[in-house]
């Protein structure tokens, strides 16, 4: 299968640099979400993320211009029934996700590869309410797209083996290395990190030590380059409970139960870095531990 044209939705985290690395690799992106702001948004930050790469030295000027003028966005779903390939990077909600499929089916091309950035979403289950179940599978990349090398693909039950090789040297263009999971809740690199950090917020919780005594122990001690807890913060504390539900409700173990703090600050909107409040308030020059 030739890819050409690549289709993304949202215009978030995840959908903005997961357009940025494919348009860098050649490829025609659309871009689509509800926000027409978001869209603005998500462009000036492609806009900005390739500046950075071009003072770095890391592409050229040209290849910058030539990127940003492969980007279309529209605020139509159903528009990007007529591309090649389509990354669902939407909230990590199983119905918001449905629903978008549910949406663009009926205005796809035959051919037309689906695909899902889910972090730990059952892609079989999303893939069989679509009309072409072995043309589906997961995409999993690993945030912030434009530096991290990974990506997850996922297939589900149905996926056939053209997808599968098609979606591999998809990820070789874009100059990144993929890795093949099968379809069990969160995958491979969530299943092993997400408990970690759940761990981590246990260890808050009982008292055992800080905020910052946490991380420095884990950077300092096990040569992690981020803290456990900053970096649930990075992901966002919402995406962790999500996940960590995911985990206990498939597998029904006990060893993924959410630690109630998390739940706690989630409940609370301190969500990490993007509400400027989760482990360590974000809103003055330093962070500073909230516990």
């Amino acid at each position: 299968m030739t890819i050409e044209r690549v289709g993304i939705v949202g215009a978030g985290q995840m959908g903005n640099g997961i357009a940025h690395v494919f348009a860098l690799a050649g490829y025609e992106v659309l871009l689509t979400d509800i926000s027409g702001d978001a869209l603005i948004a998500a462009v000036a930050l492609i806009d900005r993320n390739l500046d950075r790469q071009v003072g770095k030295g890391l592409i050229e000027p040209l290849e910058k211009a030539e990127a940003m003028a492969r980007i279309g966005t529209t605020q139509t779903l159903t528009d990007l029934g007529q591309t090649d390939l389509i990354i669902e990077a939407a909230t990590e909600r199983e119905t918001v996700k449905q629903a978008i499929f549910d949406d663009l089916v009926p205005h796809l091309k035959p051919d037309t590869i689906l695909t899902s950035n889910t972090s730990s979403i059952s892609i079989t289950r999303l893939a069989a309410r679509t009309d072409r179940p072995e043309r589906f599978m997961g995409f999993h990349f690993m945030n912030p797209v434009p530096i991290m090398q990974l990506v997850e693909l996922i297939r589900g039950i149905a996926t056939d083996e053209p997808t599968f090789k098609t979606c591999e040297a998809v990820v070789a263009k874009l100059g990144k290395t993929s890795t093949a999971s099968e379809d069990f809740p969160a995958f491979i690199v969530n299943r092993i990190l997400m408990p970690m950090i759940n761990e981590a917020i246990y260890t808050l919780y009982e008292g055992v030590g800080s905020v910052q005594s946490i991380d420095t122990s884990l950077k300092l001690g096990a040569n992690h380059p981020m803290g456990p807890l900053e970096l649930a913060d990075f992901i966002g504390l919402d995406t962790c409970l999500a996940i960590m539900n995911v985990l206990h409700d498939g597998l029904a173990d006990t060893k993924y139960r959410p630690c109630p703090l998390l739940t706690k600050y989630v409940e609370a909107g301190w969500l990490g870095r993007k509400t400027q409040r989760g482990f360590y308030d974000y809103r003055g020059d330093v962070p500073v531990p909230t516990r």
